[in-house]
């Protein structure tokens, strides 16, 4: 009997492969930050975080082109693998670390850095396209089976509150209007909209914001069911921020943004950005069916002046 590889549900990888790839991103990680060379990771991180790591090293290559002097090497420790059993590509699985940016002993400073790798096929590296920094007791259980495998939710599940597939758009979709109603309030929900708010119209400088869904390819949505019932989900969104001066005002440009953007701001600064957001989902018969924005990571990519 033939078994075909793409049809068979295996594990996405084995205790030994995901922890290699959790030390190959670390280095690659640390050479990129210590020299300011987008290079050095570009093999490692894909989808919204590479986006993100990639623009940022680019900016600083040209704000320090002689390196990061500040430079701390990171470490990633007492690591907690849940890998999922699927069929087929892409394979992904989550990396719950400890890192060495936060404080053990205080629980108000104790963090998780939790990775997303994914791999396309076999011939290609583990990167990492999802990264998100959580509250050490934020991190929920995920479900697994009698292996310790966990359990990828579909992205159209019928299961969830919101299916995956829906929550890139949706999520810009209430960013830009208050709809629908499916997410908690909280700093990446309500309170971001009201910080928006505030800034559109402050003396002499108007603020306008544009939310798309981003969640083809390397940005689909990936998230794994939890103990509760829901799921934790990863997914990204682009926005455009756009500032326009009054008669005689000239948008202020940071050396970051400036080392990314083409064009000469007279009047206008438009940046585009990629967020990343980590989430909670509820079940779809769970009392609180709203969706709980946990941790987001975002950064400017590209500006335009004008």
């Amino acid at each position: 009997m033939t078994v075909h590889g793409e049809l068979a549900v295996l594990p996405s990888a084995d205790r030994s492969e995901a922890a290699q790839a959790l030390k190959d991103f670390t280095e690659a990680y640390n050479a990129a930050d210590k020299a300011y060379d987008p290079a050095l990771d570009a093999d490692r991180v894909t989808g919204a975080l590479g986006a993100i790591n990639q623009a940022g090293l680019k900016s600083r290559s040209r704000t320090s082109p002689n390196g990061n002097a500040a430079h701390q090497p990171l470490e990633l420790t007492d690591a907690r693998f849940t890998i999922p059993k699927k069929a087929g590509w892409p394979r992904w699985f989550v990396a719950d670390t400890d890192s060495n940016r936060d404080k053990d002993s205080d629980a108000a400073q104790d963090t998780r850095w939790v990775l997303v790798f994914l791999r396309n096929g076999p011939g290609e590296e583990w990167k990492v396209p999802y990264l998100t920094i959580l509250a050490a007791n934020a991190v929920p259980e995920f479900r697994t089976d009698g292996e310790g495998l966990g359990e990828p939710v579909e992205p159209g599940s019928k299961a969830l509150a919101m299916a995956p597939k829906d929550l890139s758009e949706e999520y810009a979709s209430y960013l830009e209007d208050g709809e629908p109603g499916s997410f908690a309030d909280g700093p990446h929900t309500s309170e971001w909209r009201k910080t928006r708010k505030e800034k559109a119209r402050l003396p002499g400088l108007t603020t306008q914001y544009i939310d798309q869904a981003a969640s083809s390819g390397d940005f689909e949505p990936l998230g794994l069911a939890t103990e509760d019932g829901g799921a934790l989900v990863f997914f990204a969104t682009r926005y455009f921020e756009r500032l326009t001066g009054a008669k005689g005002v000239k948008p202020e440009v940071s050396a970051d943004v400036k080392a990314l953007t083409t064009g000469e701001v007279t009047n206008t600064l438009t940046k585009e950005w990629i967020s990343s957001q980590a989430v909670l989902v509820p079940a779809t018969d769970a009392g609180d069916p709203k969706v709980t924005v946990a941790g987001r990571l975002q950064g400017v990519i590209a500006a335009k002046g004008s």
